[in-house]
């Protein structure tokens, strides 16, 4: 069993790399792996899709890396690997983002990625810092985690979701947050849940031993 994380030079890697072998040791699933080799994510068992930044910047950097969105497209819809994206690796999943102009998604849950704007308007933007979560759907990823556990949170733009049966979980700031999708064999989170303490590392170990 092999976990692959996808570096394209869209964060730093090294948090998010110690938590999945953390987890993964844990739970016996295998080893972990950071690689920013498309044929490592076509040999992938699990693939994780982390990001920091703006969409369309993160866009352009997986793009850049030649036979990537190939290889991962191929994995996921192809042969129905499990996929994690977390952060902008989440928002990847909708069919556009429209932070500084309008950039395509990979469409795989239907929706677009805003701009977040609290009815409290004494409430800063970004979004950042620990929120709680409250659960709108059962899902395996989610065993263990209930409305009311912290995630932690660095984001200006959130996904907004055609379907409200892709939303797994959201939280409240002056309005619903997006915190989870998913749809079939497809996963994505908002928060960081390297940096979630608990819930985070649940989460983590849950996605591991996920067969959709």
């Amino acid at each position: 069993m092999r976990t692959v994380l996808i570096d394209y030079d869209s964060g730093n890697l090294h948090s998010a790399e110690k938590a999945f072998q953390r987890m993964a040791t844990e739970a016996g699933a295998g080893e972990v792996i950071v690689t920013n080799r498309p044929e490592d994510v076509a040999r992938a068992d699990r693939i994780v899709l982390p990001g920091d930044g703006a969409f369309p910047a993160c866009r352009t950097a997986l793009d850049r890396v030649t036979g990537m969105g190939e290889a991962i497209t191929e994995a996921v819809t192809g042969r129905g690997v499990p996929f994690l994206g977390i952060c902008i690796g989440m928002q990847m999943l909708a069919t556009r983002g429209l932070e500084y102009r309008e950039t395509p998604g990979f469409d795989w849950i239907g929706g677009e990625v805003v701009h977040i704007d609290p009815a409290d308007r004494t409430l800063k933007v970004p979004h950042m810092g620990w929120n709680d979560l409250v659960i709108d759907h059962p899902h395996p990823v989610l065993a263990g985690i209930a409305t009311g556990d912290h995630a932690y949170f660095v984001h200006s733009y959130h996904f907004r979701v055609a379907d409200p049966a892709h939303r797994l979980a959201h939280c409240d700031y002056a309005g619903d947050i997006t915190a989870i999708v998913g749809r079939d064999n497809i996963v994505g989170v908002q928060f960081h849940p390297e940096k979630s303490q608990a819930a985070g590392l649940r989460l983590i170990a849950n996605f591991l031993s996920w067969t959709p």
